[in-house]
């Protein structure tokens, strides 16, 4: 999403590779799921359910932009005055807060450090903190709904396998008895209880933190977490105090009556610096379009934040078929769908409904989205012959094609993606008839092999019948000859022995 659109002058060599994708846009091809699809989407239900209290829950999703990753979403919710235990983060942690209000507490620096959070806040906890999060109870009963992202820093991967964090009692308790009370130096009795409790769930109701956690167990926090000279939770009544990035109280990059959009990189949030996360929201009022575009320098993880809309993802023009299709998606509320470099991409809100969604970008640097239209398109840098070339269009074709949109980014796009959603229903359609005939075809050709098979057998058998028939005649026809000649032998001799007894009388 665009900070600003200044085309600069590796937008032409950018141009050369995706001058093709823009000749071909008009080439369409939709599956509901294929692996080669232009852009991931992940559907609200089919994400993994971490865990789930009468408190909250935590679900999660693991995307790739086909470059890097993968990258890990966590989605937390938590009911009004709830607890969220504190973790051992094992990667970069950037958020963004949905709904409600809460307070974040962390380590930093061998002490703890709070933030108050509301609807809108941006903020970064750097991988090794220790953190907790506990909503707010307000007339409202609000619930807080925490965005998250976990991934590599510019120095640092991110190993799935160790997952985004570990529970801080997990922790603890690997060591053995003697290990810890060594360690902590608290009595015999005070390891005990820590392994004699129950494991505490994730999320849990927020009793009064003094009732909670006795002296032996901020000794304990304590010497965990470094020296904390004020007490592991004694600073949440006023130590300490930090201040989260608002998106709501930012100014938009750019505004029109079509709708808004926001981008915080490094240079708006301090807390990006060295991170390769920035944050992205847009909002689309109803009947518009967020102009064709496509990110030279970041991949985008967008989440639904409210209504339902269109995105049209478009493949390069190097890739064939097997390899990526370009791709429609019908997203709503809670729906996450990623979108590589370098693949050009528009977003549209339906006639009857807004279309607001916010994301991370993979890179804190400055992206400049590269728009087709406007006058801050990316082709009008373009030499005019070499567009009609690229097109095998006359001059007057690409003239006319840039003169009449002035606006670049946020347009008025009425119907457009009740338009979409009917192509994309007709190619869900015609893919499915095209599959069925596939399969009626594949089993017309396995049946026919099955006949040509049985029909093989049965010549087989027949030849074989045949073959023993011949043999058993030859065999019989055989019997009989030597039967013959055994008889004409005995026959021979017996007229032998009547010739021989005439002659002696």
């Amino acid at each position: 999403m665009p900070k600003e659109t200044l085309v600069f002058p590796f937008t032409f060599f950018a141009l050369l590779f995706l001058l093709a994708s823009t000749t071909f846009l008009s080439v369409e091809a939709y599956s509901h799921r294929p692996a080669s699809a232009a852009g991931r989407l992940i559907l609200k239900q089919h994400m993994k359910l971490l865990t789930q209290t009468e408190h909250g829950e935590i679900s999660a999703a693991s995307v790739t932009d086909g470059t890097k990753g993968p990258y890990h979403l966590q989605f937390i919710t938590l009911e009004p005055n709830s607890l969220f235990l504190s973790v051992l983060l094992h990667a970069d942690m950037v958020f963004f807060v949905h709904t409600g209000s809460g307070t974040l507490s962390w380590t930093d620096d061998d002490d703890i450090r709070n933030v108050d959070i509301r609807k809108g806040d941006i903020y970064r906890l750097n991988q090794g903190s220790v953190f907790y999060v506990q909503s707010s109870l307000v007339a409202e009963r609000e619930k807080l709904r925490i965005y998250a992202i976990f991934t590599n820093t510019e120095d640092d991967i991110y190993e799935p396998s160790t997952g985004a964090y570990s529970s801080i009692a997990d922790v603890v308790l690997g060591f053995d008895s003697r290990v810890l009370q060594a360690a902590f130096k608290v009595p015999e009795h005070v390891i005990e209880e820590l392994r004699g409790a129950s494991k505490a769930p994730a999320i849990i109701h927020a009793v009064h933190k003094e009732k909670l956690f006795g002296e032996w167990q901020d000794r304990l926090l304590k010497a965990f977490l470094g020296s904390n000279r004020g007490g592991f939770f004694r600073s949440i009544n006023g130590k300490h105090k930090k201040k989260a990035y608002n998106v709501f109280q930012a100014d938009p990059d750019f505004e029109n009556c079509n709708g808004w959009s926001l981008t915080v990189d490094r240079k708006d949030l301090h807390l990006l610096k060295h991170s390769n996360i920035g944050v992205f929201m847009v909002n689309l009022t109803k009947g518009s379009m967020m102009a064709p575009h496509w990110n030279p320098r970041a991949s985008e993880i967008a989440i639904v934040l409210q209504g339902q809309g269109m995105v049209r993802v478009v493949c390069s023009s190097n890739a064939n078929e097997s390899e990526c299709r370009n791709m429609r998606y019908r997203v709503q509320e809670g729906d996450v769908i990623a979108v590589p470099r370098f693949h050009p991409m528009a977003q549209m809100s339906f006639n009857n409904d807004s279309f607001v969604f916010m994301g991370f970008s993979t890179s804190t640097k400055r992206n400049h989205p590269q728009f087709l239209v406007g006058k801050r398109s990316a082709l009008g840098i373009v030499d005019r012959e070499i567009l009609a070339l690229s097109f095998n269009v006359s001059e007057t074709t690409i003239d006319h094609l840039f003169k009449p949109q002035k606006e670049s980014m946020i347009l008025d796009c009425t119907s457009c993606a009740e338009k979409e959603e009917r192509l994309m229903e007709e190619e869900i359609e015609r893919e499915k008839k095209e599959e069925e005939e596939a399969r009626k075809k594949k089993e017309e050709e396995e049946a026919r092999k099955r006949r040509e098979e049985e029909e093989a057998r049965k010549k087989k058998e027949e030849e074989e019948e045949e073959a023993r028939k011949r043999r058993e005649e030859e065999e019989e026809e055989e019997a009989k000859r030597e039967e013959e000649e055994a008889r004409k032998k005995k026959g021979g001799r017996g007229g032998s022995k009547e010739k021989g007894g005439g002659r002696k009388s």
